[in-house]
């Protein structure tokens, strides 16, 4: 059979061991049906072929991240001014004043996560004056990370929060001298009061919501993500808050394949849930675009080592190992995958005391569970989750966390967090992401430009050069690295023939530009399973149409998503000092609180 599709006169990045690069690659029924030279692959056409001219770009296998909460961000992205990636805290606040002006009563501007102080010109936060200036009569929640969240005056009348609103489980209410709120939501000793807050705020209809995953997915393939590790999330309830990426599957509109973990949302009933849902569906079950990939990243609350440098490092209650235990060992005689949350190396340790004993009784060394983020990991508990046959899936949280990590433990201690290149030294299955959306930006050249430099977006240095990746190291994980948690790697991550014609044709070459200028990358053709679904530049009329963005005020429409524009801003010469209250930053460089 003829190719339904070739590229050609291109620089290839197959990551295939015998052909590592090519110029021309055909495609059939979805998959990848040779790799070679023009002369070779072109001589494969047939009248009813689709020949593209690559103009000697560079192409590489569709990335694939490995930690992303994509279902729910899908949800939402419609209705959230994305902050990632803007350079100036100015340019910011003049466009929450702009939501603002158009944003219809009930609704809320929300700006949930992926952006930090670091990141702005000025090198601060936003005040509550400037929020309230800003938006004066619209309600705002505008998330930080996951450690605080700032809300106007409008938002503290929708909620009624006032001087006699107690504290609620799990995060405290910041007030003034007379003890009426601030505005201001600390998360101590956990993200509970963050959670419960957003959970307030408005959301779209079906309809809305199929549009705006949509354009979710399409911000994506911008970018040349192919692929997603799902990691459930707070609030993201099986089966109901997944009919909307259902339905688009089901009409052939999924752009993105997602392979989703099931994620406990009440405390003290997660043994129940995970029994309840091993009868309705198990692993693997759905489409190439869709389907289940097994249990977490919370299998259960009493686990949750929430990871807010600014606070001291939690404790796990006792009652954990019980609640615990009893998940895992259910998930392991039904021969469910798993995969959890775990930040410190103290809790994965106390996790893996609980592996280890139903290792003994029902073998998890074969199925593929592994550990989210591990920014502290030790040598000594690398080592037990190789021998239990586990993998890490990482992301580049510290590049939005590392100067208030610096801040608690020190810049000797942010060496080697997390420790990429012991982990690939010893041969563990490693994938690359980001934690998008809430925590860090959803942008996967964020991620690779941390794991080549070691910076974070404020541009402090965390590891020495001989601890810093390649960028095909790099690029390795962010591909077949992340296919090994979907149990897809025979599938997926390489470009060579029998596995998915997943990839992305970039605006320019990764392998040649600037180290800084990796965050500038964006792909101007993504193919998935030999269909394009994504075209810029001279590529633009080949991308598929979509419905405009709805409603019609939506921050999509105005403001758009990741902010590529100057993708590296002035590096400030960050000195971070933490006031009295443990709240505001001040900066070496002078450029204010």
């Amino acid at each position: 059979m003829a190719p339904q599709l070739i590229l050609f006169n291109g620089k290839i990045t197959t990551l295939a061991a015998d052909k590592p690069e090519v110029s021309a690659i055909a495609a059939t029924d979805g998959t990848v049906s040779a790799i070679g030279t023009d002369d070779e692959i072109l001589a494969l056409a047939d009248g009813r072929t689709r020949k593209i001219d690559l103009n000697q770009r560079r192409v590489i296998p569709g990335l694939n991240d490995s930690h992303l909460h994509v279902i729910r961000a899908g949800l939402f992205y419609n209705l959230e001014l994305r902050w990632d990636g803007v350079p100036s805290l100015s340019q910011a606040l003049e466009q929450l004043k702009r939501q603002a002006d158009i944003t219809p009563p009930p609704q809320w501007v929300r700006v949930i996560g992926g952006w930090n102080e670091f990141q702005f010109q000025e090198g601060r936060m936003p005040t509550l004056d400037e929020i309230n200036q800003a938006a004066p009569d619209t309600p705002v929640f505008l998330l930080h990370l996951y450690d605080s969240a700032l809300l106007n005056q409008a938002a503290l009348r929708v909620l009624g929060f006032n001087r006699d609103t107690p504290n609620p489980p799990g995060g405290l209410i910041a007030r003034d001298r007379k003890g009426n709120p601030t505005g201001l939501l600390i998360a101590e000793p956990s993200a509970l009061i963050l959670y419960s807050t957003i959970a307030n705020a408005p959301t779209l209809s079906f309809a809305d919501q199929l549009n705006s995953t949509r354009h979710y997915l399409r911000e994506l393939n911008r970018f040349g993500v192919t692929s997603v590790s799902d990691a459930g999330g707070g609030g993201q309830n099986y089966p109901q808050d997944y009919a909307v990426a259902k339905k688009l599957d089901d009409e052939g509109q999924l752009t993105v394949r997602i392979a989703y973990s099931l994620f406990a949302q009440k405390p003290g009933q997660e043994l129940a849930d995970y029994t309840r849902w091993l009868d309705m569906t198990k692993p693997g079950e759905g489409s190439d675009l869709l389907r289940v990939n097994g249990a977490g990243e919370n299998l259960v609350w009493s686990a949750a080592d929430f990871e807010n440098f600014l606070q001291p490092r939690p404790d796990l209650r006792p009652v954990m190992e019980q609640e615990l235990e009893a998940v895992v060992h259910t998930l392991a005689e039904a021969r469910w995958p798993w995969r959890i949350h775990a930040t410190y190396d103290e809790s994965i340790g106390r996790f893996l005391d609980i592996f280890e004993r139903v290792h003994r009784d029902n073998p998890i060394d074969k199925l593929r569970w592994f550990i989210d983020h591990a920014e502290t990991v030790s040598e000594r508990n690398l080592e037990r989750i190789q021998a239990l046959g586990g993998g890490i899936a990482t992301q580049h949280r510290m590049a939005y966390q590392g100067e208030y990590y610096i801040r608690r433990y020190g810049i000797e201690s942010a060496r080697r967090k997390p420790p990429l290149r012991r982990m690939l030294q010893m041969g563990l299955p490693v994938g690359a992401g980001t934690d998008g959306t809430r925590v860090a930006s959803y942008h996967p050249w964020t991620c690779l430009w941390w794991m080549v430099t070691s910076k974070t977006v404020g541009g402090t240095v965390l590891h020495d050069e001989a601890d810093r990746l390649s960028r095909e190291e790099a690029l390795r994980l962010y591909t077949h690295g992340s296919a090994w948690f979907s149990r897809e790697d025979d599938r997926k991550g390489t470009l060579e023939p029998g596995r998915f014609a997943d990839l992305a044709v970039l605006s320019d070459d990764y392998f040649a530009v600037e180290a800084d200028d990796i965050r500038g990358l964006e792909s101007v053709l993504t193919v998935v399973g030999g269909q394009v679904v994504f075209g810029a530049g001279e590529f633009a009329q080949l991308s598929p149409a979509l419905p405009p963005v709805s409603p019609d005020w939506s921050p999509v429409r105005t403001v758009g998503g990741y902010d590529n524009t100057r993708p590296t801003p002035p590096v400030h010469a960050h000195t971070p000092v933490m006031a009295a209250d443990g709240r505001v930053w001040e900066t070496g460089c002078g450029c204010g609180v």
